[in-house]
């Protein structure tokens, strides 16, 4: 289909533009949409929004700018400025996922379902070819998806398209790596509740080692609640409460020789020392 792109934009009432259908973008009431709505109010909308007409009706749908018609509704416009473009809905996924993917901040879930919009908008176009192993595929998938991560890349984003949204929720806030995240996409929804009933009680999260290992025991079958609260109970090297102490605050307290783990034990010696001293004291003045 032909997309003729308008010299100028057109003004369209609010209530006749609907949010694209499954964007995968999250608009949020923060302070960023605060000071955005405040803009508005003083300036109105300096760059038009980008929409597609919808056939059979006075609607148009949002292809990009979702965060300022959000804005423009709190802050009372009745119309915005939008560019109008004759675009299939296929055609109109890769032109969102597109215009959003160089944002300066872009969440992990966020990428996820861009990539399988886009991936899925492609092969209804007949590329049927993307993120196959064989030949040109993985590089074709790379080129037509994105510019910035690799087939393997854009393979593991979509894999976390599988989580369920409680876990993609502690993926955008830095609870669980990006790693950890793809090997549980592969547990069954109950399981990844169970996996999050057990973060929750052991208040931790998954290692990356943790979360292959439930990959591995759920691919031969083999991982149930038990199991996950069993990997999940264990200490790991990363979450043992730990005591930092400046150098300088130990200088002429440890013999000069001493380095590594010398100066560990002598440290743990002379706690031991005064903790015995301490108890001393308590005794005699009973």
């Amino acid at each position: 289909m032909k997309c003729n792109k308008p010299k100028a934009p057109v003004m369209i009432p609010v209530d006749n533009l609907v949010p694209f259908d499954g964007h995968p973008y999250k608009v949020l009431d923060d302070d960023s949409m605060n000071d955005l709505t405040e803009s508005i109010q003083e300036s109105g909308i300096l760059e038009p929004i980008t929409v597609r007409p919808l056939e059979n009706t006075d609607n148009y749908e949002i292809i990009s700018g979702h965060r300022r018609y959000h804005a423009a509704k709190k802050a009372g416009l009745t119309e915005v400025p939008a560019f109008i473009r004759a675009v299939s809905r296929d055609e109109a996924a890769i032109m969102l996922v597109d215009s959003n993917l160089h944002r300066e901040r872009i969440l992990p879930s966020e990428k996820a379902f861009a990539y399988k919009l886009k991936f899925e908008a492609l092969e209804h176009q007949g590329k049927r070819t993307l993120l196959t192993s064989d030949q040109l595929g993985p590089k074709l998938a790379a080129e037509m998806i994105s510019d910035t991560d690799s087939a393997t890349q854009v393979k593991r984003y979509i894999r976390l398209t599988n989580l369920i949204p409680e876990l993609l929720d502690m993926m955008d806030e830095n609870k669980i790596a990006f790693s950890v995240g793809v090997e549980l996409s592969f547990l069954d929804d109950q399981l990844q509740y169970d996996v999050l009933n057990a973060c929750e009680e052991n208040d931790n999260t998954p290692s990356y080692a943790q979360a292959v290992r439930m990959h591995k025991a759920y691919s031969a079958g083999e991982l149930d609640r038990d199991g996950i609260d069993e990997i999940m109970s264990e200490e790991k090297a990363n979450q043992r409460e730990t005591i930092k102490i400046p150098a300088d605050s130990l200088k002429g307290k440890i013999p000069s020789g001493y380095i590594g783990q010398q100066r560990q034990d002598y440290i743990l010696k002379a706690c031991d020392y005064y903790y015995r001293h301490l108890i001393r004291q308590k005794e005699q003045a009973r």
